[in-house]
């Protein structure tokens, strides 16, 4: 079993998500008989998104390859970021730290293309659908991503802000997602929806979601399992 490196904290929620569900599934995998060994680097939240949001690029990519390098001194061999936002410095993390981390946007595209999806809705935080690095292996995979209109990423962007990392989570705001998805399945035909954000899965599932839904922790999580055991 090879030990798991997690920077966390971004947010907490999905943090907590992570560690109980590696925790879990590999311990049910195993008939009971291991769990995996986890190091957790958590970030300062608001130190990180203020970077993101200030657009201090190399500023962000210095705070969390100082995590990185500090999940492999302690001898994580599958190393992870927690948070779709933070992949907007994936490339310059995996170039200043030689570490190659596990993508989720990479894990996503690779899901969908087994599933056959064509075009598919992209929700997450306001830099996760506006920005490229969500879209760039969906795309090199053949998938057209249709990303909410600039009113529907405002509000999914405040919610997600200002509810879900803060781990409330409201049926008024279900609803409002659920609106958006449908009127992104019957105007932009898409055949499926990404949750792009690590916190989406607090609020929208298989069960209450109106199109297939690809739910980036699921992904992740599962690739990273496969990697440690």
């Amino acid at each position: 079993m090879k030990k798991i490196g997690l920077v966390g904290g971004t947010g907490p929620e999905s943090t907590l998500m992570y560690y109980k569900e590696l925790n879990s599934r590999i311990d049910a995998a195993t008939g009971g008989a291991e769990m995996p060994d986890i190091a957790i680097e958590s970030v300062n939240f608001r130190k990180a998104w203020g970077m993101v949001s200030a657009g201090k690029n190399e500023d962000l990519s210095n705070y969390l390859s100082e995590k990185v390098t500090c999940l492999k001194k302690s001898g994580a061999e599958i190393i992870s970021l927690t948070a779709g936002t933070m992949h907007i410095v994936f490339n310059e993390i995996k170039a200043q730290t030689d570490v190659d981390l596990v993508s989720i946007p990479k894990a996503v595209a690779d899901e969908a293309a087994a599933r056959g999806i064509k075009k598919v809705g992209l929700l997450g935080t306001i830099f996760t659908m506006e920005k490229d690095y969500m879209k760039e292996d969906l795309r090199a995979a053949g998938i057209e991503v249709i990303i909410p209109e600039k009113t529907e990423r405002d509000l999914i962007a405040k919610r997600i802000l200002e509810e879900l990392e803060l781990g409330i989570v409201k049926e008024s705001t279900l609803a409002e997602f659920t609106k958006i998805i449908n009127r992104m399945k019957d105007e932009d035909g898409i055949e499926g929806v990404i949750l792009g954000c690590t916190e989406l899965p607090l609020l929208l599932n298989e069960g209450n979601c109106p199109v297939p839904c690809l739910d980036a922790v699921e992904i992740h999580l599962k690739k990273l399992i496969e990697l440690a055991m």
